[in-house]
């Protein structure tokens, strides 16, 4: 049965997740005082793709949607040796902000910073790859999805954010664009037999998906 959550809990989850280095608090800090803040991934989540990249031991991941770099940060952190991660984003101003943080992590050698359309990117980066973060632009989730499935690695892990999308995902009435992509996205995946996924309600709905 559904589980109701009490306030305080996020807050309780936070605390008791293991707490991230002060240059990544830095990052959280300075992205909440932005505009669009809300789009930040936060220190939970970064913990959850930081052991995914740990638990794949990925050589390659790729992260679309930098915004202030915490996602690429976070899955850098937990790359086999050797392993890389390239992040895309079309907004030069975040990532100026991603590229600053950037350098200032231990992690600046593992990260490739790439400006443009992120399927543009995309086409550009050969497989297999074993970790995909996709949070960016809704309406091209399903493009995204399609474009890094073929080069996913056996083992390999897409994990996709904001798949509850508030709860509007439940809201029929709801035909905003960005609503009817999520919902989409979501009834494809789940429906696609060459995958195997898991939604799972940690912040706004995160999505891990591998091969069937």
């Amino acid at each position: 049965m559904p589980i109701e959550l009490p306030p305080g809990i996020e807050e309780y989850v936070e605390a008791h997740t293991t707490a991230v280095p002060d240059a990544m608090k830095a990052l959280h800090e300075e992205t909440m005082r932005m505009p669009g803040a809300g789009m930040l991934s936060g220190p939970v989540e970064g913990r959850l793709l930081e052991t995914l990249a740990w638990v794949t031991r990925a050589r390659l991941a790729v992260d679309i949607g930098t915004f202030t770099g915490n996602s690429a940060i976070a899955m850098a952190g937990g790359l086999a040796d050797g392993g890389r991660v390239v992040t895309c984003d079309v907004n030069p101003e975040t990532l100026a902000i991603a590229r600053r943080f950037i350098a200032a992590s231990p992690y600046e050698d593992r990260i490739d910073v790439r400006e443009g359309p992120a399927l543009e990117t995309l086409a550009t980066v050969d497989g297999p790859i074993d970790l995909v973060f996709i949070d960016a632009d809704k309406t091209n989730y399903l493009n995204y999805y399609e474009a890094v499935l073929p080069k996913l690695a056996d083992r390999g892990l897409i994990a996709v954010d904001n798949t509850m999308w508030g709860g509007q995902v439940l809201d029929e009435s709801d035909t905003s664009p960005d609503t009817v992509a999520i919902r989409a996205f979501n009834d494809h995946v789940v429906r696609d037999d060459r995958v195997v996924c898991v939604q799972l309600t940690v912040r706004d709905g995160v999505t891990l998906i591998r091969r069937a």
